[in-house]
């Protein structure tokens, strides 16, 4: 799929709570999705730089990439999504390859709003397809499924959860099926700000399938008006078999 640290295991992907019920709600930086959809008859385009740094077996490996989320709000639950890591590159012992990402077709459906003590709600559908180029091509179609669930709580506070099952192809050609698990904690500050932590589990599978990716990610928003979105955040690998330190630094338009 393509919502990870995506050059050196899988892609990269995020989220932000809502800043006004008409203004702009990104799915990024964190990894955790939005609830919310755009609206009915809305564009929103959510646009980065990101890069990843690694050290495997004594040698530095580097990533650089363009993530990317084009959404368009079919009705006012239903939007239709094209994502992708856009021109990717990644360099290792002196060795270099770049070139274009997978691209991700889906579908979000908002089915329940939030209130009191009850989360907001939303299903994200994803298929990933083989359209990369090089050693960026994935094997096949990779579907996903996750729940975006979200808590708004005192203080500014809000909570969100994403469980789900992803489906893809290990280095023999065998399909398995993958889990998903994050959770993160954020906090409005003012009515342009908002930061957040987060543990997420980007990547649950065994260690023939891949591993598991697990990472601490921070970040911040800006809000520059009510349809333009800044974004920075880091993420930090917890195991051996997620990237040592990644970043990302976005821009986030409503139309």
């Amino acid at each position: 799929m393509i919502r990870s640290l995506g050059l050196l295991s899988l892609p990269l992907a995020f989220s932000a709570p809502a800043q006004a019920e008409e203004g702009i709600v990104t799915d990024r930086p964190d990894f955790v999705e939005s609830s919310d959809v755009v609206g009915r008859g809305r564009w929103q385009l959510e646009t980065s730089v990101a890069g990843e740094r690694d050290k495997v077996d004594g040698i530095r490996v580097r990533g650089l990439s363009t993530p990317t989320l084009l959404r368009f709000g079919l009705s006012d639950t239903v939007e239709l999504r094209l994502e992708t890591d856009g021109r990717s590159r990644v360099s290792a012992g002196g060795m270099r390859s770049s070139g274009w990402s997978d691209i991700s077709i889906g579908t979000k459906w908002h089915i329940q709003d939030g209130e009191g003590t009850r989360p907001s709600l939303a299903w994200l559908l994803h298929a990933d397809l083989a359209t990369g180029s090089g050693p960026f091509r994935g094997q096949g179609t990779r579907p996903s499924l996750r729940m975006s669930i979200e808590w708004d709580l005192p203080d500014g506070y809000n909570l969100g959860l994403m469980p789900g099952l992803y489906r893809d192809r290990n280095e023999d050609g065998r399909r398995y099926t993958g889990g998903i698990m994050a959770v993160t904690l954020g906090r409005q500050f003012g009515e342009q700000v908002h930061g957040f932590v987060e543990l997420a589990g980007q990547q649950i599978a065994s260690a023939r399938n891949g591993g598991k990716l697990l990472t601490f990610d921070t970040g911040v928003t800006y809000l520059v008006s009510d349809s333009v979105q800044l974004d920075s955040a880091l993420f930090f690998g917890l195991n051996r078999t997620s990237p040592d330190l990644g970043w990302t630094v976005g821009l986030s338009m409503k139309f």
